[in-house]
């Protein structure tokens, strides 16, 4: 059975991202058609607080210091408060392509922090896999033609986004053995509600202020696919593949988010698949593999025994 953690963490992160490449396109019509980056990010947050704590009654309880409870909730500042906010607000303003650019910083810095923080080395093999991958996803997006390619990104919408994956790459490499410690349904529950308490404040207002009769059915379905989907789901994925991986290999699957944003381009006929995109693919995997197959610090202080 152990032998088999490693493949199901890989094949959790890879749907977690696969998702997550579909909500840039799919949130980005919603927040076009009557609702906004504040009123996104409340009911994404809100949302999947309602729904773990839902699931938590389902599943073992676990018990937990307030110690442990409080390190969750700030946990969830970094982990949901500042780079969902961050995110879904920048995409809000910036495009999806752009967003998508962004959110491949991410691993190097991932790789960074982990270096300082977790005292894992950047081995030659590690580094090379980030940069091959991050050259992948790039070209991957600056190659594609797509139909609606007029809008152009708005500096404000990009640092944001670029913010977000900071704040989520210091989290992965902060709180992993915190993590680690508890089921993804106890780690989620406290991290939502905590994040729901601080922004909720914040943005009720502007949530009360919407005018639900006039927002399409589309749109609400869109909500809910990003609120159910992109986000309850998907945390559940990232975080069983959180329990077996190591922060530098889970965040190099975020190259995976643009490979779905522009297949998904091509196969609604929004892009056109070129020869620089098979080329980009390849890149992006290889650069998965090269990061998935270098020494950790474990893996190293093994060899000198």
């Amino acid at each position: 059975m152990d032998n088999k953690k490693p493949l199901l963490a890989h094949i959790s992160m890879f749907l977690a991202c696969a998702f997550w490449g579909l909500m840039a396109p799919v949130g980005k019509d919603a927040m076009t058609h009557g609702l906004t980056g504040i009123h996104m990010v409340t009911f994404r947050v809100v949302g999947a607080a309602i729904l773990f704590w839902i699931a938590s009654f389902f599943v073992k309880r676990e018990k937990t210091p307030l110690k442990d409870i409080l390190l969750l909730g700030l946990a969830g500042l970094f982990g949901l408060v500042l780079n969902q906010c961050c995110y879904t607000i920048g995409l809000s303003i910036t495009s999806p392509i752009n967003s998508s650019i962004v959110t491949t910083s991410m691993p190097i810095f991932a790789m960074i922090l982990s270096a300082i923080i977790l005292k894992e080395p950047i081995t030659t093999k590690k580094a090379g896999g980030v940069f091959m991958g991050f050259s992948g996803a790039l070209m991957l997006i600056l190659t594609s033609a797509t139909a609606q390619s007029s809008k152009v990104g708005d500096i404000r919408g990009d640092l944001l986004c670029m913010f977000a994956q900071l704040s989520f790459a210091f989290y992965l490499s902060m709180f992993n053995k915190l993590i680690k410690r508890y089921s993804v349904f106890t780690v989620n529950k406290w991290m939502f509600t905590f994040a729901a308490l601080i922004i909720t404040p914040f943005t009720f207002g502007d949530v009360a202020a919407i005018s639900f009769s006039e927002i399409t059915a589309k749109t609400w379905f869109e909500t809910a696919f990003v609120v159910v989907v992109c986000t309850f789901f998907c945390y559940i994925l990232t975080m069983q593949a959180q329990q077996v991986l190591r922060p530098t290999v889970v965040s190099v699957y975020n190259y995976v988010q643009p490979l779905v944003a522009v297949v998904v381009s091509v196969l609604t006929g929004l892009g056109v698949f070129k020869l620089t995109h098979a080329v980009a693919v390849l890149l992006v995997f290889f650069g998965v593999r090269l990061v998935t197959k270098s020494k950790s610090r474990k893996d190293m202080e093994k060899d000198k025994t």
